[in-house]
């Protein structure tokens, strides 16, 4: 459908537009799961979809008398432009196809000829920011969403805008090939996205030079997988091969699941490359367990966490490609594209994406950048429908239905799960950059804490927020307050804590009534110098039976200064707080009640709005201070839920 036709259809089409989409939509669906509302999931993929766009189509300048503004997009909250928005020449041609809308075709267009016009370089890259100095390496995602539009929805341009494209799109191939020749050129995202990038342009464009590269890179990356859990690493800096202090690996799960594992899986399947489609499968299946039951990644302690949100990580593209595709291997894949891609609508509002649960709530406003990348996600989804294999929720979520503990020795990191608790405990001690190391989970702290009934109870932020990247990280609104569960004291002007204690241990003890983990830490700041003249070493220890969670910390130092366990309770500021007695506290939540006790008083720290907020992992919590008595040295806190 060359564009002139495209638009004498787009009426009749617009007429099958005053349909529910359903009826649109189903021909090809049967098989798939319906979600409660009895919507089925593809129409329910396309809605959501349909509401980005039409976010980013409202934000979107139409100035044509303007070029260095007419179609970029004005984020709500950041003071830049994310030039990076021509990604969304995708999702905006498949929703034009799909509706036969000329608004959807026009936005596309115009970022991507935005992008043309104001941040394409010479050397056939597109920079990520206005500064024709800055980062150019986001190129290969541009070139995989370009490559998408033209392979997929060619037949809206005419045949001289196919040809300039596709001549724009080999100069920011022949780029990409000379920026990352090996995947450890920089961090391993860069390498592994290249593979899909490589693979997919030379199909399209007929370029054997480009083809014959990824399957050198696809050999290479086979080598980038943990063992035994064959997690992939290589994001740190400033060697993709770094170890940690203890000998483990650079991981992050926002990354991996949602960027450079979707490639390898697209790259393994269109080549039938067994050997790494096995090892993918593996690897799917160890990311999986780190998904909570309600469709949240737990990125608590993945070295990149500074760019976490509980539905993935920020300047990603979303889980759905590399799970679907892969569904077949593992039904479970179908269930977590599902909850995922629900939890992803709930963060939804005003036709965008917002990097957390709470940002409505809190009255924070949403980076236009989660949407834009999203948005390539579903549009693929949609676009190779009738490929994929049955999605549906029949199968659950490991953590779901886990008992007991599992141990990631590459991440020195264990997974609890008794009755309804479901909690991480880590002591991963990789720093991303050793210059300016943005402190995720770790001092043998609990970074997790969630309950099949109200869901999310705690949830690690960074200790202290930081903008490791200015132009892809929001501003904190407030008082920074870290919502890691710690111990903490101050000694001068100096906060001493264990999040900061890279050297902190843990073991666990498991039987058929209790789970114990035993933690032992030390309080340090953040240069990571041990508190004097003060306690400096405890032991935590965290026991899980079905009906509640009980945490004992204790030292037997002296306790000089004011020490306080800190316990941060993740609740939006609609939720009723009931302060029963000094020593008890009440939280009300839609589907239960928490309640939490202690042996010492409870004090709730003053904030704004009656919780404060964190972008790690754009959450509102109400900060619990539980100080040590100087005499007993001991604190015993109790959480159950009813």
């Amino acid at each position: 459908m060359k564009r002139r036709d495209f638009l004498l259809n787009s009426t009749l089409v617009g007429v099958g537009l005053s349909l529910p989409f359903g009826s649109l939509l189903t021909s090809c669906s049967s098989g798939h799961s319906k979600n409660k509302e009895g919507v089925n999931f593809k129409d329910f993929s396309f809605n959501l979809l349909k509401k980005w766009c039409d976010g980013m189509i409202d934000i979107q300048v139409n100035n044509p008398a303007d070029p260095t503004v007419h179609g970029l997009m004005e984020c709500p909250a950041c003071d830049v432009i994310h030039a990076r928005l021509q990604d969304a020449v995708y999702p905006m041609f498949y929703m034009a196809k799909e509706t036969g809308e000329e608004k959807y075709l026009q936005a596309g267009i115009n970022a991507f000829e935005w992008a043309e016009a104001n941040v394409s370089r010479p050397d056939g890259s597109w920079t990520n920011d206005l500064n024709p100095k800055s980062w150019n390496g986001t190129t290969v995602f541009g070139a995989i969403a370009l490559a998408e539009t033209l392979k997929h929805h060619s037949d809206l341009l005419d045949d001289k805008t196919i040809v300039r494209w596709k001549n724009r799109l080999r100069e920011a191939t022949d780029f990409i090939l000379k920026k990352f020749p090996k995947i450890d050129a920089t961090n391993v995202n860069y390498g592994g996205t290249n593979i899909y990038a490589l693979h997919l342009i030379g199909e399209l464009l007929d370029e054997p030079k480009y083809t014959n590269k990824s399957k050198v890179l696809a050999n290479d990356i086979k080598s980038y997988f943990t063992s035994p859990n064959r997690l992939l690493f290589g994001e740190i800096k400033p060697s993709a091969h770094k170890l940690s202090v203890k000998g483990l690996p650079g991981v992050d799960l926002g990354y991996n699941v949602e960027e450079t594992l979707n490639s390898l899986v697209l790259y393994a399947h269109e080549t039938k490359d067994e050997e790494l489609i096995k090892i993918l499968h593996k690897s799917l299946d160890s990311h999986l367990e780190f998904m909570m039951p309600d469709g949240g990644w737990d990125n608590s302690w993945g070295t990149r966490m500074f760019k976490w949100t509980y539905w993935g990580s920020r300047t990603c593209d979303g889980c759905q490609p590399a799970f679907s595709v892969m569904a077949s291997e593992n039904p479970a894949f179908g269930t977590a594209v599902i909850k995922n891609t629900e939890l992803l609508d709930r963060c939804t509002s005003n036709g965008l994406l917002h990097g957390g649960m709470h940002y409505v709530s809190h009255g924070i406003k949403p980076c236009l950048h989660h949407t834009f990348t999203h948005a390539k996600s579903l549009a693929f989804m949609l676009d190779n429908w009738k490929e994929l294999p049955d999605l549906d929720v029949a199968t659950p979520l490991p953590r779901a239905t886990a008992q007991g503990v599992q141990y990631f020795e590459e991440l020195d990191t264990v997974l609890v799960s008794r009755g309804q608790w479901r909690s991480t405990i880590t002591a991963y001690d990789a720093e991303y950059y050793h210059k300016k190391d943005l402190r995720q989970a770790t001092g043998a702290s609990l970074s997790t804490l969630y309950h099949n009934k109200v869901g999310l109870i705690c949830a690690a932020s960074l200790a202290v927020y930081k903008k490791m990247e200015p132009l892809n990280q929001q501003s904190a609104p407030g008082k920074d307050i870290a919502l890691t569960p710690r111990i903490e004291t101050f000694s001068g002007d100096q906060w001493y804590t264990n999040l900061f204690d890279l050297e902190a241990s843990f073991n666990t003890k498991n039987d058929d009534y209790l789970i114990t983990v035993q933690g032992a830490m030390q309080l340090k700041n953040e240069s990571r110098q041990k508190v004097v003249n003060t306690a400096g070493n405890f032991n935590v220890d965290y026991q899980f039976t079905s009906d509640n969670l009980i945490i004992k910390a204790s030292t037997n130092q002296d306790i000089n200064e004011k020490t306080a366990f800190v316990l941060p309770i993740i609740s939006p500021n609609n939720e009723e707080v009931i302060h029963v007695n000094a020593n008890k506290i009440k939280v009300k939540k839609p589907n239960g009640t928490l309640k939490i006790s202690a042996n010492v008083p409870i004090k709730i720290r003053k904030t704004e709005k009656n919780r404060t907020f964190n972008m790690v992992p754009g959450v509102e919590a109400i900060p619990l201070d539980l100080f040590f008595d100087k005499n007993e040295k001991s604190i015993r806190i109790k959480l159950e839920v009813v």
